[in-house]
């Protein structure tokens, strides 16, 4: 039998929307940071390369990019007592909250 807790589920939601929240806001703002740095980094590797002063293999920088995964990893779930469902609520509260959260302190930003 599924036990489910109203509450339980509200709490990790709102824990989830909070720290998507701050997430959210914080990304933004050191995303344009960053964007801000690297933009200037490659105006002057650009500048730099075309006074021939750096010389840049491009081909060879962005081949280690492109590169799949062999495997994957076996998940073995013998001995969980918790019921499957139960986790799929708990990680889908956590998931919708942290979602939402990060949503609205991205824009907000």
């Amino acid at each position: 039998m599924v036990s489910v807790d109203p509450t339980t589920l509200a709490l990790e939601f709102l824990a989830g929307a909070i720290l998507g929240g701050l997430l959210g806001f914080a990304t933004k703002r050191i995303a344009k940071v960053l964007a801000i740095i690297f933009g200037v980094q490659l105006m002057v590797v650009r500048y730099l390369q075309s006074q021939e002063i750096l010389i840049v293999d491009w081909d060879r920088l962005s081949a280690g990019l492109v590169s799949t995964s062999e495997g994957a990893a076996e998940t073995h779930q013998a001995g969980m007592d918790v019921h499957w469902l139960e986790s799929l609520l708990s990680v889908g509260t956590i998931a919708v909250g942290f979602t939402s959260g990060f949503l609205i302190g991205y824009h907000r930003a």
